[in-house]
């Protein structure tokens, strides 16, 4: 009996384990962090495994997936009510991610600080109801299933959230070899403090998001427009410390910097580049909030 139950228990941990990384971006995606996500999945492999022997499960993607998104849409609710006492901009935790998310497209932009900005925009159903449709494929009645609505209210909740999303969305600059001319071009000015070179790379109404949760310095609402933006990014960069230093990473599937204090990481920055002009620049300084960026993470859909 004692074997039985072990490796019955083994068998578990095994089919855990295949979807352990698509349980933690649908977590990440709906919670915006990696510590709140970790503790999502950690409470869906409890109840995964702790189920009754007799309950069978023909189709454990489904079933797994259905519970981390109502334990993480509990997790968001709570983290809500959180973040209406939030000093300053509030930015998604950022993710330091290995290469191949970058490869899938869809699920690059789903997790782009970008777009996870626009859907925190959202309500917790309308932002879970979208995800799991325009994100993970799932159908209408698993959708329904796994949040407790109907068929119906499901397919107008995920009109709505498109609708919603798709007129606030970035549209990312599609030519990667001028993007990355951009951001070179971005990184020199702000090192040798020109403003009419920082100027001349965005947009005119570009938005500068310095997310420091009151711990750190950093401004208290979104600075806008091209003069503001480059004065405040080399009034930073001329404040830094001797031993500040970039490193190219992929932050949330696309390109930034990861800013090292010493053997500190002090810092994550993303620029949002449409139309080959700096749209956004986001710039992650709440030390709470940099723990995703200390080794690259598997993302999957």
């Amino acid at each position: 009996m004692a074997e039985a139950a072990a490796a019955a228990g083994a068998d578990r941990q095994q089919v855990f384990e295949r979807h352990r990384s698509l349980l933690f971006t649908v977590a990440y995606e709906l919670v915006s962090s990696v510590a709140d996500a970790e503790d999502v999945v950690q409470e869906t492999y409890l109840r995964w495994a702790q189920r009754p022997g007799d309950v069978e499960v023909s189709h454990p993607r489904a079933y797994l997936c259905q519970i981390t998104t109502r334990l993480a849409l509990n997790r968001l609710r709570t983290l809500a009510r959180r973040r209406e006492d939030y000093v300053g901009p509030w930015l998604p935790e950022p993710l330091l991610t290995v290469p191949d998310v970058a490869d899938d497209v869809v699920l690059a932009e789903s997790v782009s600080l970008a777009l996870m900005v626009v859907l925190e925009s959202l309500g917790p159903k309308e932002r879970a109801v979208f995800l799991l449709r325009e994100v993970f494929g799932y159908e209408h009645a698993e959708i329904a299933e796994a949040l407790g609505m109907t068929a119906v209210a499901v397919r107008q909740t995920a009109h709505r959230a498109k609708q919603h999303v798709e007129s606030r969305r970035p549209r990312f600059s599609a030519d990667d070899q001028l993007a990355d001319r951009v951001r070179e071009r971005f990184t020199a000015a702000v090192v040798n403090g020109d403003v009419q070179g920082l100027m001349d790379l965005m947009a005119p109404d570009v938005v500068v998001l310095s997310d420091g949760g009151g711990q750190v310095r950093a401004a208290r609402r979104p600075v806008e427009g091209a003069d503001a933006a480059a004065r405040l990014l080399v009034g930073i960069a001329h404040k830094a410390t001797p031993d500040l230093r970039l490193e190219d990473v992929l932050i949330n599937g696309g390109p930034g910097w990861r800013a090292w204090d010493g053997d500190r990481v002090a810092a994550a920055l993303q620029l949002v580049i449409v139309d080959d002009r700096i749209a956004q620049v986001l710039i992650m300084m709440n030390p709470d909030k940099l723990g995703g960026l200390r080794a690259p993470r598997e993302l999957s859909r």
